[in-house]
């Protein structure tokens, strides 16, 4: 059992070791874990929320800026790419000058880069500070990650990652309903403006109660060249996922982009072999259950992201709910995970990550498959069912995969073990949605023209099919101005019934990535290195 050993820098002549926290008194503000808890919940809780809540606001935006299609996809484009490519480097730069730092400093970044888009008057400067908020938001979660990781002895731990867990499935999954409330009600700037306060509580609760700890070992210097290298492949990989539905699976310009991201793949892992102090050091991935946590991540993002992008639009498009309703009909989701994300800290403490892990994807698979049978007419209480099984599956590995992934390596890589897990989620998703999006597409251009006709509708040009398939994949009905009552009764019934073929074959698609993802779960074993932050000095 490995264990590390941080010097006190609090003040000048105090070179005296903290004892661990089971030993440490309960009194007092400065590194109480539970505090340091909340304090980090409440920074992370900007970043989930900005996951979600900003999709609702995008109609608005554009409405009132102007903007085109294309320039409000880069509203959420340009968040998601900075976020996605800066998360390991940002976790590299807490391992190097202190999680307390990077996260002092990704709070008041985001918070003051909402502030701007809400002040901004054009469509331009809101691309560009939800750029800023993305680099921010990366230096502000692997930090968190470190600072359970280094305030939390490893019996606590679990339940400690099982909360922060909650508080991102509940701030993803509540997201739509808040930002459905503030854009109904206040307007589009408040959807941003709300985390300039709640960046101030978590700045005053980070400067009040966190701690830094680092490693006595932890790194020195930079991998310029492998940062480079390692940005340019996860741009390279983000940008190819996020264009393929418009450009094609079978563009050029699609695999270049994916060609181009192996390529800096492996460029920068010949290049870690030789670098002193590499940026991830590949010996990380010799640990099977780090790999396996990794890739459980991944899968576990691309069955959950890319299951419930489709939900929305049938809820919305195809029940007809506005976004605040549909959000209030994903509350069984984001109770299940509430409740579930500290009853899974408890279960993997008590049974490590294995078993757990393993039932929560199979009880994922499960509600994919369920949500692969929903119709037009499907009650709210089956809905509710599907929802709720599905955010209790999601539960334990959420908690379970971040634990077996900064659990496993070394201490004074926590940071970079946080960009890793977040990193892997945010490609999950991209992935999800990208690989989910494209069956989808593909189900509604093989149905949609006999579905169409066997209706005995008028058939469609060219142009006008590919128009109809486009509105068709997010449920919408692609009726024309002036069409009788009854044509558009059953073009909307024609429309419905191709949307919910292509979900459920989608649905379906990840009920299966989560089977695989069962079996990866069985590789994953308790953290060796989780007891490295249990008795950690103070810096």
């Amino acid at each position: 059992m490995t264990s590390q050993t941080t010097i006190d820098k609090t003040g000048p002549e105090d070179k005296t070791p903290v004892p661990p926290l089971d030993q440490a008194p309960s009194t007092g503000l400065r590194g109480h874990p539970w505090f340091t808890l909340i304090t980090v919940a409440v920074g992370v809780m900007m970043v989930a929320l900005d996951g979600t809540i900003v999709a609702i606001a995008n109609p608005a935006i554009a409405k009132d800026l102007g903007a085109t299609f294309a320039d409000v996809q880069w509203i959420t484009n340009a968040y998601f790419l900075a976020l996605a490519v800066s998360l390991i480097t940002a976790g590299k730069l807490g391992d190097r000058f202190g999680h307390r730092q990077t996260f002092l400093i990704g709070v008041t970044g985001f918070a003051a880069a909402s502030g701007a888009i809400g002040l901004s008057h054009s469509i331009a400067f809101v691309v560009t500070f939800r750029v800023f908020q993305g680099l921010f938001g990366a230096l502000l979660m692997p930090a968190a990650l470190g600072l359970l990781r280094a305030t939390f002895p490893a019996e606590k731990l679990n339940m400690a990652i099982g909360i922060w867990g909650m508080v991102i499935g509940a701030s993803t999954a509540g997201g739509p309903i808040l930002g459905g409330l503030l854009v109904q009600h206040v307007s589009w700037q408040s959807v941003f403006f709300i985390n300039v306060p709640v960046g101030a509580v978590a700045l005053v609760l980070g400067v009040l109660i966190l701690r830094d700890h680092r490693a006595e070992n932890a790194p020195r210097s930079f991998d310029l060249l492998g940062i480079a290298l390692l940005s340019g492949a996860m741009f390279c990989l983000v940008w190819a996922l996020i264009k393929a539905p418009a450009w094609g699976w079978g563009d050029l310009k699609t695999w270049s982009f994916l060609g181009a991201s192996v390529l800096g793949f492996v460029a920068f892992a010949l290049w870690e072999k030789r670098v002193k102090e590499p940026l991830i050091p590949l010996a990380l991935f010799r640990s099977v259950p780090l790999s396996a946590g990794v890739v459980l991540m991944v899968l576990m993002a691309i069955a959950f992201m890319g299951g419930l992008f489709f939900v929305t639009f049938y809820l919305q498009n195809v029940h007809g709910m506005s976004p605040v309703d549909a959000g209030l009909h994903l509350l069984p989701l984001t109770g299940m995970m509430i409740v579930g994300s500290p009853l899974a800290g408890l279960a993997i403490t008590k049974l490590g990550p294995r078993i757990p892990l393993a039932s929560g994807m199979a009880a994922t698979a499960i509600a994919m498959y369920g949500m692969s049978t929903l119709e037009a007419d499907t009650s709210s209480g089956l809905m509710s069912i599907w929802f709720a099984l599905l955010g209790f599956g999601l539960a334990p590995v959420m908690v379970g995969a971040t634990e077996v992934i900064v659990g496993n390596a070394p201490m004074e890589l926590s940071g970079v073990a946080g960009g890793l897990q977040q990193a892997a989620m945010q490609i999950g998703g991209s992935l999800g949605t990208a690989v989910l999006g494209a069956v989808m597409a593909s189900k509604v251009d093989n149905d949609l023209a006999g579905n169409w006709a066997e209706a005995g509708l008028p058939k469609l040009t060219d142009a006008q099919q590919a128009l109809a398939s486009q509105a068709v994949q997010q449920g919408g009905a692609p009726v024309p101005k002036g069409t009788p009552e009854a044509i558009a009764g059953k073009i909307a019934a024609v429309a419905h019934d191709t949307f919910i073929s292509g979900m459920s074959l989608a649905c379906l698609v990840a009920a299966g990535v989560a089977v695989v993802a069962v079996f990866v779960a069985l590789l994953t074993k308790r953290g060796q290195n989780a007891e490295a932050g249990a008795g950690v000095g103070h810096i």
